[in-house]
């Protein structure tokens, strides 16, 4: 039997840049979110139209303060040629791969090695300017790279380039899933033995006036809370209203753990294994996840299937929980049928945001980090667990939700990590603490 393990991951997020960044301010139960007010050309572009003025921005600044100069990780070619989710993309991709010590060099060319990397909706910048150019001057005006630049599968595309990874090129577009789902769908690579190591994960930069404008006319966003961003992305709360667009990405490294034991890996490297992956699909509605959270559920039951793992074994769960009433409730719902009192859920989307298709990919980092430290990371902003019906209150009141603050020391075996999407694709993710079985 194969098994998968994760041995490097590569995070940005409105936190930071790099794990060890993210990690101390998550932990630490800092924000990342800002106010539109704060971004450039606030009214000339049409923030202040708008009635949601909260995003998650990736801060901009030198690498060793934890913010992002692309100049750090790209060259000057990369940056004119690559959208912003796919620098992301390589710079996660980068991290990941010095973090799992894997010697590039010599694995170039490899048709062992693949990549699986998603988007949910690719470069949203340059869908906008090209149109925008061609509706004021036509043809000429569209820039010639403006089609390999937008499309979803271009980080993905671009990290095989740049390493010579000739293994299997994947890139899913699940929407909000996306990132999961990519790591799942690279851990069924290697379980059938299409590759032996996988770089994987999702990236979106989409912090737009146009993408907000769609996001909040869709009433999905967040109104409450613009003077006070920190505290506008309330997973679980019962004052949520909505989720706040954010931005960013995460890698992992995948391999067999054969290939990483023979190059030399030790227990210490490995961050977890992964032991299931479950998916599914409401057949429901096109934004809205049904109440009682079924395809929650089947996703997460299909996950605790294919590991073998007993619902009572999972000491933690990384939600999917965005802050909008109908999603959490759902979520909700899913986990009060199926888990037991003692397991600690949380949503990290409280202090980063929804970053939409890379939100499962740096989730289940933050997940894997949990596991291998013993600290699970808060829910900020859960003031009143609960909601708006009746029948809440007990459902809301049977997990410990991790409010506000870390808990430290805590033994997590086993964890899982879920995520949702538009379209009703429902995600989860089982991982389990790495040990020596032989």
């Amino acid at each position: 039997m194969t098994r998968v393990v994760v041995t490097g991951v590569g995070l940005i997020s409105p936190l930071g840049v790099g794990l060890k960044h993210n990690w101390s301010r998550l932990i630490a139960s800092e924000s990342g979110l800002i106010s539109t007010t704060k971004l450039p050309n606030y009214s000339q572009d049409g923030w202040d139209k708008i009635p949601s003025k909260v995003v998650g921005v990736v801060p901009e600044g030198p690498i060793s303060e934890g913010k992002w100069d692309p100049s750090e990780h790209i060259t000057s070619g990369e940056i004119k040629r690559l959208a912003k989710f796919s620098q992301y993309g390589i710079a996660c991709a980068q991290e990941a791969i010095k973090d799992s010590q894997l010697e590039v060099t010599a694995l170039k060319s490899s048709t062992s090695i693949g990549v699986a990397v998603g988007s949910g909706i690719g470069s949203f910048q340059d869908v906008y300017d090209n149109t925008t150019a061609f509706n004021l001057g036509g043809y000429r005006k569209v820039q010639p790279l403006f089609i390999p630049k937008l499309l979803n599968n271009m980080a993905a595309g671009n990290i095989s380039i740049k390493y010579g990874f000739k293994g299997p090129l994947h890139s899913v577009s699940t929407a909000c899933a996306t990132g999961l789902q990519a790591i799942g769908d690279a851990y069924n690579f290697i379980k059938l033995n299409y590759a032996d190591v996988m770089i994987c994960g999702g990236t979106e930069s989409s912090i737009h006036p146009l993408a907000l404008s769609g996001f909040a006319r869709a009433r999905s966003l967040v109104t409450d809370f613009n003077d006070e961003p920190s505290k506008a992305s309330r997973p679980f709360d019962k004052d949520r209203n909505g989720f706040v667009l954010s931005e960013g990405c995460g890698i992992v490294v995948l391999e067999s753990l054969d290939h990483a034991l023979k190059r030399g890996v030790t227990q210490d490297q490995i961050y977890g294994e992964i032991l299931g992956y479950g998916l599914s699909g409401d057949a429901y509605h096109i934004t809205a996840p049904q109440e009682d959270g079924e395809g929650a559920y089947n996703a997460m039951s299909q996950a605790l299937t294919r590991a073998d793992i007993n619902p009572a074994k999972v000491n933690y769960i990384n939600a999917h929980a965005t802050s909008t009433t109908i999603g959490d409730r759902a979520e909700n719902n899913a986990l009060f049928r199926l888990f037991p009192q003692s397991t600690l859920v949380s949503s990290t989307k409280g202090a980063i945001g929804h970053l939409l298709g890379a939100a499962g990919a740096v989730e289940s980092i933050f997940t894997l980090q949990a596991m291998k430290t013993g600290q699970i990371p808060p829910t900020l902003n859960l003031d009143n667990p609960g909601g708006k019906q009746g029948d809440e209150e007990e459902k809301f009141g049977k997990f410990d939700y991790v409010a506000n603050k870390a808990k430290l020391g805590v033994t997590v075996d086993y964890a899982m990590c879920n995520s949702f999407g538009f379209g009703g694709v429902n995600s989860s993710l089982l991982l389990g603490k790495y040990h020596d079985r032989k």
